[in-house]
């Protein structure tokens, strides 16, 4: 499976037989650089704080896309873009996937809070090879409440074993949870540019896409919401 979200809260993913095929190469979808913010721009904390507020606030209503939501995915890629400038990771895609997993951690009731954390807790369906791949435990239900198969947690969705080794305390407070939307943004930032590289290349940024979840629905999904978003001022 791919080496991120299961994706396995909604849709079913590819089958335990094998990944889907890759969609044929398209476009990729714009990279949008959110406004740095200023000196004094900074109420909120961690990479949060990296994008304008004012650049927030109105791409937030036009996308219809939640403030605090926002500013996680803006400053994520705004963060990576200092660290690793070669990746070319738009704002836009890490919305995409927020937008597809979990409804930017509103999906079944769970609450995007003003500090980003999300509860209740969005944990998705075992990873048992019914509709999924198949996953068992790897964090003895730590994470996702379940000694026997793996599920995927957080507004971003990320399986337990992929979180061990890639997640991130984008919020700088010494915790790296993966329910606080600042450091699963983070994470996915991180991942997405070490699995795809120059994300600018479509068949690159098709793969990390693939990599994060291996449905081509998911993959066409994905696309077609952060070129959505791409249009947004």
């Amino acid at each position: 499976m791919g080496a991120l979200a299961a994706g396995a809260w909604g849709a079913a993913t590819a089958s335990a037989s094998g990944p889907d095929p890759l969609p044929s190469a398209s476009p990729t979808p714009a990279v949008v650089r959110p406004s740095a913010a200023g000196a004094d721009d900074r109420s909120l904390p961690g990479i949060a704080a990296l994008a304008d507020a004012e650049w927030v606030d109105r791409v937030s209503a036009s996308a219809g896309i939640p403030p605090r939501a926002l500013a996680a995915y803006a400053g994520a890629a705004l963060s990576v873009a200092r660290t690793d400038p070669s990746c070319g990771l738009g704002w836009n895609t890490l919305a995409a996937i927020g937008l597809v997993e979990t409804a930017h951690g509103g999906m079944n009731g769970a609450t995007l809070h003003a500090d980003g954390t999300v509860s209740p807790a969005i944990v998705g369906i075992p990873l048992n090879g019914e509709g999924t791949e198949v996953v068992r435990d790897t964090d003895g239900g730590a994470l996702d409440g379940d000694t026997v198969w793996d599920r995927a947690v957080g507004p971003m969705q990320f399986i337990p074993a992929t979180w061990a080794s890639a997640g991130r305390d984008g919020n700088d407070d010494g915790v790296v949870d993966i329910n606080q939307i600042d450091d699963a943004a983070l994470a996915t930032a991180v991942h997405l540019c070490e699995v795809g590289g120059d994300l600018t290349r479509a068949e690159n940024w098709i793969a990390a896409i693939h990599a994060y979840n291996p449905s081509v629905e998911y993959n066409n999904r994905v696309a077609a919401a952060a070129t959505q978003f791409a249009s947004v001022h």
